[in-house]
């Protein structure tokens, strides 16, 4: 498969209807995103991976597509730093190497040593383990469902009560590793921005809010998922409870931590380009679930 040149995909591609930022604090799911036509990292993906083959991570065509886009991004990185004037080999120097293995040691035990992150590692396993034990009981109530709708019972409804159940285990399972990634990024950035121009994060905001906004965004919308499969599956009450109170601790412990992510202002998301609306009703912000 022929990947287009990425150089001339962004030049193709430089007009002012792309909102610029777009993709940095997204999640990720495109498929369900306002603002594909308006992102230009959308536009580039779907013309490098343009069909159901290249965009199947199980498929050679993809790995393909991926090696060649890798080998023109680093091109396209050295064509730049020698138009900035940026000697790349300098920057390679055992010193710098040296210092960056030192830095990402930092960074790594920051990390591991995190409360954040070991809740968040806890939420995943805790959702893999509900989800993987109620095979049977997704297949009973699908069963139930047409049972019921056989009968004559309301098949707008029934279809409709189905269709949320699968919602529900598709937004939980789009954010169960999504939560931990967004925190890691959060609390590496604090620790980078430490270093950074005190006037420059005010002028553009900090990373680490950012990437804590969307981990918060991403919770907030697992809450209502669960919300629903707590309706749904009466008899896994007591599990499902025990992780709706995890993610709530979770949730404002992340708020503690970095206190001014929810007023992280997101490009296009935040600033009225769309009304946007999330993939579930999520329940409000309060402190109703036991701490």
């Amino acid at each position: 498969m022929a990947v287009p040149n990425l150089r001339s995909i962004l030049e193709e591609n430089d007009d002012d209807s792309y909102i610029e930022g777009v993709h940095n604090y997204c999640n990720r799911w495109c498929e369900r995103c306002p603002f594909t036509e308006r992102c230009l990292n959308f536009a580039i993906s779907s013309e490098i991976f343009p069909d159901a083959e290249s965009q199947d991570i199980q498929s050679r065509a993809f790995w393909d597509g991926l090696y060649r886009v890798f080998a023109q991004t680093l091109e396209l990185v050295r064509e730049m730093a020698v138009e900035q004037g940026v000697d790349l080999e300098a920057l390679d120097s055992p010193q710098e190497r040296a210092a960056y293995d030192r830095h990402k040691a930092l960074l790594d035990a920051a990390v591991e040593e995190s409360p954040l992150h070991q809740a968040a590692q806890a939420y995943t396993a805790l959702a893999a383990g509900w989800l993987d034990s109620s095979q049977e009981l997704f297949q009973a109530k699908g069963e139930e469902l047409t049972r019921l709708a056989l009968a004559g019972l309301d098949e707008e409804r029934l279809e409709a009560k189905a269709i949320s159940l699968t919602d529900a285990v598709e937004v939980i399972r789009w954010y169960q590793l999504f939560i931990g990634v967004k925190l890691i990024r959060a609390i590496t950035g604090a620790i980078d921005e430490a270093e950074d121009d005190p006037e420059m994060l005010a002028e553009f905001g900090r990373d680490s809010d950012g990437s804590a906004k969307i981990a918060l965004i991403a919770i907030d919308h697992s809450i209502g998922a669960w919300g629903v499969l707590l309706a749904g599956f009466p008899e896994r009450e007591t599990e499902t409870l025990t992780i709706l109170a995890h993610l709530d601790r979770l949730r404002r412990a992340a708020e503690r931590e970095f206190p001014n992510a929810r007023a992280f202002v997101r490009a296009g998301w935040d600033t009225g380009e769309v009304t946007v609306q999330p993939p579930h009703p999520t329940p409000p912000h309060s402190d109703s679930l036991s701490e």
